[in-house]
């Protein structure tokens, strides 16, 4: 199902701003007998971005009716995409905004469905992330650098492919953050600079010290990734899942991407 604005449709505006410059922020998360899981969170983060790009964010009951009503009555994924709606052209943004909502459903991806491999194979991106501080961490709708990334590769064998930026500091995945465990610690880039800080590394890091685990948020490099005990990668989709293989490197399971999985689920929304 796809609602717009509340509304069964197929269609948006051919002048709305999201598809004209990519104006607007977007989430994607799962559902579960027809309601939202981490709504909290997800919708905590869905204001933050649209405060960031001065956006009026939707009211949280209003958003929430909107993506029960078009959730999958099982397992289901939800995107949910706000744009700052129709205007006229050139850049400027409009006066007196009417923001765009989209709710669209799904079933889950098959990667993402129960008996999907919990381990996967991961390769180096060569695209370069660019980095800006005020877009940093945002999960707005320009994601070329994304697409860009992702056809770099076409073998169903690689799952997701690790982005650094300019510098050649790793960020994390075309999909997904990326975490790391190293003498029991957990360690997770620094975003911000570029990169989206999603929902699952949000959670993850709020639940690590409840368990024990030392966190740390900072720039790593990618001999960092290859000396670690275990590779993860994250998001709301997916959950985590652990890295067995990144180009001719391997690693046998540590135990960590089953914690750190459980944990994610663990907390209440």
């Amino acid at each position: 199902m796809i609602l717009v604005n509340g509304h069964s449709a197929g269609t948006v505006d051919a002048l709305d701003r999201g598809l004209a410059y990519g104006d607007g922020v977007f989430r994607t998360l799962r559902t579960q007998g027809g309601q939202p899981l981490w709504w909290r969170d997800h919708y905590a983060k869905l204001a933050t971005d649209c405060a960031a790009l001065m956006l009026a964010c939707p009211d949280e009951a209003v958003l929430h009716a909107e993506i029960c009503q078009a959730a999958e009555a099982g397992e289901g994924v939800v995107k949910v995409i706000l744009t700052r709606g129709v205007g006229a052209r050139g850049y400027a943004p409009p006066h007196g905004q009417s923001i765009t909502r989209i709710v669209v459903s799904a079933p889950p991806p098959v990667y993402a469905q129960a008996g999907a491999p919990e381990a996967i194979a991961v390769r180096w991106c060569a695209l370069r992330l660019a980095r800006q501080p005020r877009l940093a961490g945002i999960k707005h709708l320009n994601r070329l650098e994304n697409v860009l990334a992702r056809a770099e590769w076409d073998a169903p064998a690689i799952f997701e492919g690790l982005l650094c930026d300019d510098l050649g500091a790793v960020i994390g995945g075309v999909m997904s953050n990326l975490l790391i465990m190293k003498n029991g610690e957990l360690f997770t880039p620094d975003l911000g600079e570029c990169g989206v800080a999603g929902v699952a590394r949000t959670r993850l890091l709020r639940a690590a010290p409840r368990l024990g685990i030392p966190t740390h948020i900072g720039r790593l490099l990618p001999d960092a990734i290859l000396a670690a005990d275990e590779i993860m990668v994250c998001n709301s989709v997916i959950g985590v899942r652990r890295v067995a293989r990144l180009g001719d490197a391997t690693w046998a399971p540590a135990g960590w991407t089953t914690i750190l999985n459980n944990a994610l689920y663990e907390e209440a929304d």
